[in-house]
């Protein structure tokens, strides 16, 4: 079917339908009992890449510690990313409180009420500009993300790769003509959402209780399974960590992440990256200071190993704990800071290493 023809009428009751259906079984979360953008812009930021049920207590902490924008713009960014912790993709959170400071600073604490003002905003983008513009100020303007997506590829019978340019032209055309014909689009966009996170899921679709069974091609077809059209994922980089713990007198040294790369910010360990994994810490090519050091220590513990799969990446990491004698501590490099236990829970940290000194030390 090509969607344009509209031959079974489809597009005039798509959106009253799934706002009816919306109201019934939409769930009951924090974020739509308000129509404060701050919070509104919160919420999106979080649940980019981030499920419902692990985003929902980031955001009551959020909002709990940072009640308004202002309160945001003044946090200490060390604690921000702190609260972050977990949630991966720590660029958000820096995105965040820059754009939360410039807010504050340059518009006296008030969101931009369009989405075409709202674009501007750093780490704002097209699905995040119309969620605010709609749920926030009612501007008719439709969210296009993954659900959306699945739904309209589906119930339309949209065959186009959803990754190429033109198959996100078509989508974003069709979901503005939908939009028009909805009662309020705020809960139309909502009801999309809904809907594809819910109902019409990717794997396995609640076809027999849909409430537009019988208009959408893919299920008249049997291509449920086959919409949408994606094309591969690009293969998962091996990365491997060889991290060398020091610790005296119950301190350990970290330091912070300032390249750009993964974890930017972050607080970990003396790091030497590798081709290939070393199996032993005589494998590990280390350069003096650092060699000189971890000869005239003492291996403290057998070495642990850890993985964290990131979303192109597979960060599979060996922990060796050496003590360090008193005489030794400043021989290491300047960047590694010494900190005590209670210090070492303030600090943003990746979850490999939470994970790592919970295992040890907690």
């Amino acid at each position: 079917m090509n969607w344009q023809s509209d031959s079974n009428g489809i597009e005039t009751t798509f959106a009253p339908v799934l706002e009816q259906w919306y109201e019934l079984h939409k769930r009951d979360l924090p974020w739509r009992h308000t129509l404060d953008p701050y919070a509104i812009w919160l919420s999106e930021i979080i649940l980019q890449q981030t499920r419902v049920a692990q985003g929902k207590p980031y955001y009551e902490r959020f909002v709990t510690t940072y009640p308004t924008v202002a309160d945001m713009a003044r946090a200490d960014e060390r604690e921000l990313l702190r609260l972050w912790q977990g949630l991966g993709y720590y660029s958000r959170a820096r995105n965040l409180h820059q754009t939360a400071r410039y807010v504050t600073e340059k518009l006296s604490g008030k969101f931009p009420d369009t989405y075409h003002e709202l674009l501007k905003m750093k780490g704002i983008g097209n699905y995040t500009a119309a969620a605010i513009a709609s749920f926030a100020f009612g501007e008719r303007v439709p969210v296009v993300d993954g659900n959306v997506y699945r739904v309209l590829s589906r119930v339309f019978g949209i065959d186009e790769d959803i990754t190429t340019t033109t198959a996100k032209k078509t989508f974003a055309t069709l979901a503005m003509r939908l939009i028009q014909t909805a009662n309020d689009p705020a809960t139309y966009n909502q009801a999309i959402m809904e809907f594809g996170a819910i109902h019409c899921t990717p794997v396995a679709p609640d076809c027999l209780l849909c409430p537009i069974q019988q208009q959408c091609v893919a299920y008249l077809t049997g291509r449920q399974h086959r919409l949408p059209v994606k094309s591969k994922k690009a293969p998962v980089r091996e990365r491997y960590f060889n991290y060398l713990v020091f610790r005296n007198e119950g301190r350990l040294a970290l330091r912070e992440r300032t390249a750009r790369d993964i974890w930017q910010n972050l607080y970990d360990f003396y790091l030497l990256e590798t081709d290939e994994p070393k199996t032993a810490l005589r494998d590990i090519p280390l350069s003096d200071p650092v060699a000189q050091v971890v000869d005239q220590s003492v291996p403290a513990a057998l070495p642990v190993e850890s993985m964290q799969l990131l979303s192109h990446q597979r960060i599979r990491a060996r922990f060796y704990l050496i003590d360090v004698p008193d005489e030794l501590i400043n021989s290491l490099p300047i960047d590694l800071q010494w900190y005590l236990p209670v210090e070492i829970s303030n600090l943003p940290k990746p979850v490999l290493i939470t994970n790592y000194l919970d295992q040890q030390f907690g």
